[in-house]
């Protein structure tokens, strides 16, 4: 399986690619990363440096990457944080392209705008592009709760509401929909849960919730479940691994006592998750 990932990178820690590619290659994935800014580090420190790369330059890149004739040897196109407009129109326009290469190739889309706790932090344009244009043409999608209530105009809470709000995502272009961080008010104490929505059902899995934040996790959470669900079809295998190697990797952060994710300490659980969690079917 061979992944064309369009993300931000950083020097120090991991987010975007720096979080997503490590762990694909682990699993047997080749990756074709191709940045969309060059940071010191994720902006959760509060300063950094180095260049938001121009939309132009991201999109020189993915034609020099289109010239070595890669494009139809591409089974899935990957994207995460979006930081400005003009680079959302260069990830559709390569999204075309990938498929036009190889119909056979899937695009999966983590719509990053925001969460519960700290609202949107992204520029106010890039909801409304998330929404309007690229959702549209995604295959996959991986929002949070909050994101999904954005993308839909609905405030999912609940189990039930939260699948209603999937099937509007769905209905907007997307077959399949995980949704993390889903925090309904009867779940068992001290977990968070995560949902996936396909056309063959929806199933839920319950992990433990640890307190406190891990920068990157969604990115490395989006880039196993599209690869596992690409390579198996099965949304509910594709969410037990998934979750297992999170939650594993997660757990590994916050025992290190370290800020940044400790993604090479982790790396068995990508290649052997133990499957400690089941998943539900709710629908």
């Amino acid at each position: 399986m061979r992944v064309l990932s369009i993300q931000s990178a950083v020097a120090h820690g991991h987010v975007g690619n720096s979080a997503a590619v490590f762990p694909l290659q682990r699993i047997g994935v080749e990756v074709v990363p191709v940045p969309t800014v060059n940071f010191s580090n994720h902006t959760g420190y509060g300063a950094w440096r180095g260049p938001l790369l121009p939309p132009s330059d991201v999109a020189d890149i993915l034609l020099g990457v289109e010239e070595r004739g890669v494009f139809p040897q591409i089974d899935a196109v990957l994207s995460g944080y979006q930081g400005g407009v003009g680079i959302g129109d260069v990830i559709v326009d390569a999204v075309r392209r990938v498929k036009a290469a190889n119909p056979a190739a899937v695009y999966a889309c983590d719509p990053v705008m925001g969460n519960a706790k700290s609202g949107c932090f992204v520029a106010p344009e890039i909801p409304d592009l998330l929404r309007d244009r690229v959702v549209p043409v995604a295959d996959i999608i991986t929002p949070n709760q909050f994101e999904l209530g954005y993308l839909t105009g609905t405030e999912p809470a609940s189990i039930e509401s939260t699948l209603t709000s999937a099937d509007l995502a769905r209905a907007m272009g997307p077959g399949t929909i995980l949704v993390t961080s889903v925090e309904r008010p009867d779940r068992p104490g001290d977990t968070i849960e995560m949902l996936v929505v396909d056309a063959s059902g929806a199933w839920l899995v319950n992990t433990p919730h640890l307190p406190f934040k891990a920068n990157g996790s969604g990115d490395v959470t989006a880039a196993l479940f599209t690869a596992h669900y690409v390579t198996t079809g099965d949304a509910a295998v594709a969410l037990r691994r998934t979750a297992s190697s999170v939650f594993d990797l997660i757990e590994t952060t916050y025992r290190s006592g370290q800020r940044e994710l400790q993604l090479i300490e982790a790396q068995e659980f990508y290649a052997h998750p133990r499957m400690q969690f089941k998943a539900e079917q709710v629908r």
